[in-house]
């Protein structure tokens, strides 16, 4: 349906089934065809009201005139050699903008990497995304959209398991509401029906977002991106640490209720000579010490920004102590490295060549690298030969190298 049509349309997309019986209402329908809607858009995927033959010929016709199903619109395909598809997407529902979503095939299952706004907040200094601020929230219908586009596109070729991680663009905690409405559906037997143990929301530590997650009653898998050892190194690469600093965020940690089988996953992206030596990794162990908790590393890839990629040799060691003291570590793969350029690098490429309207000063379309969260390592650069494992991203997971000891409430099986 075009853009035209669905700026003066009733937007059904992101709906919940109880929003969409009151909308069916509302037009003089009985609200079972509210939920019929529902499953045909999310259930068995039927983006267009013509195809929806669980509804009456009538009410199809009706829906065309009055509501839409405005899904974001691919603008742009990267495809890798190893079946990665690296989405940019255009999304219309109020100020325009190009988001940027990544679908990663594996054997038996895919993963799909979502963004949850336009543009970033959080200051991350390693991050070229953080140097173009925050554009706007994303609506929940353009996060479930996100999921529905990869798996439209790629339906030809989709595994029985579906996996999403809320780790592209913007931070998920400081769009709650939207986050948590899309959540609802993508996680819902009857909706998208993708399992909560497969699906992971990562964040740079927003204290009351963690809080509210907590006592959700169904919610994914908490990731935090800690990369840093001390408050010292973090104030200066995540100025949000100074809000919530490690003691804190470490403690809302401790107190985050986990279920049966479920890990905090902790982010940690190694800078070179920064975070990364032998020292950092002891602080890192003290850190997680009394957590069940999973360690995932991730090799800073070179941009535009004063870091340098660290030394393979300083990444092995860094896992090592870990795996030594008894952390579950693991360095995260690469997938799609020959599309992914460092963090934001692409976007600000595509910005150029998409028509999408920006405020001055500000480049239109930013976008963040979903690869922000993962390794690019170069094809002659490879690390030490052993199995690597990316607990937040599903889709990617291989064999652990070591499993951590557990004792008492936390003989449990880690999340796979």
């Amino acid at each position: 349906m075009s853009s035209a049509v669905t700026r003066t349309a009733l937007n059904l997309l992101g709906k919940p089934v109880e929003e969409l019986r009151a909308i069916l209402e509302s037009l003089g329908e009985p609200a079972y065809r509210g939920a019929q809607i529902y499953h045909a858009l999310y259930a068995e995927r039927r983006e267009d009201f013509a195809a929806m033959t669980n509804l009456p010929g009538a009410l199809r016709d009706k829906l065309a005139r009055h509501a839409a199903i405005a899904l974001p619109r691919i603008v742009r395909r990267h495809r890798s050699s190893d079946g990665t598809v690296r989405y940019v997407l255009a999304i219309h529902d109020g100020q325009p903008a190009n988001i940027e979503t990544v679908f990663m095939p594996e054997e038996n299952r895919q993963t799909i990497c979502i963004s949850t706004q336009a543009g970033c907040a959080v200051d991350c200094q390693f991050c070229l995304t953080a140097t173009l601020g925050l554009r706007r929230n994303l609506t929940a219908g353009e996060i479930v959209g996100q999921v529905l586009v990869a798996l439209q596109d790629n339906r030809t070729a989709l595994k029985p398991q579906t996996n999403t991680v809320l780790m592209g663009q913007g931070e998920p905690l400081l769009n709650y509401h939207s986050v948590m409405a899309a959540l609802g559906i993508l996680l819902d037997p009857g909706g998208v029906a993708i399992s909560p143990r497969h699906a992971a929301l990562s964040t740079s530590g927003i204290i009351p977002g963690i809080e509210r997650l907590a006592q959700e009653k169904v919610r994914p898998q908490l990731a935090i991106s800690l990369n840093a050892s001390s408050n010292e190194q973090r104030d200066k690469i995540m100025p949000i640490n100074r809000k919530y600093p490690l003691e804190k965020l470490l403690d809302a940690c401790r107190k985050y209720p986990l279920r049966a089988r479920e890990w905090l996953l902790f982010e940690y992206v190694l800078l070179g000579g920064v975070n990364d030596s032998p020292e950092d990794a002891r602080r890192v162990v003290k850190l997680v010490a009394d957590l069940r908790a999973k360690v995932n590393l991730i090799p800073w890839n070179p941009g535009q920004l004063p870091f340098e990629r660290p030394h393979p040799a300083r990444v092995e060691e860094f896992r090592r102590i870990l795996l030594d003291k008894g952390v579950l570590c693991f360095v995260r793969d690469s997938r799609g490295q020959d599309v992914m350029a460092a963090c934001g690098q692409l976007a600000l490429a595509e910005a150029a060549s998409v028509a999408v309207s920006a405020p001055a000063g500000r480049a239109p379309g930013t976008l963040r690298s979903a690869s922000h969260r993962g390794d690019r390592r170069p094809a002659h650069q490879p690390w030490p030969d052993h199995k690597m494992e990316i607990p937040t991203h599903p889709g990617n997971q291989h064999v652990s190298p070591r499993k951590r000891p557990v004792h008492g409430d936390q003989q449990r099986q880690a999340h796979s």
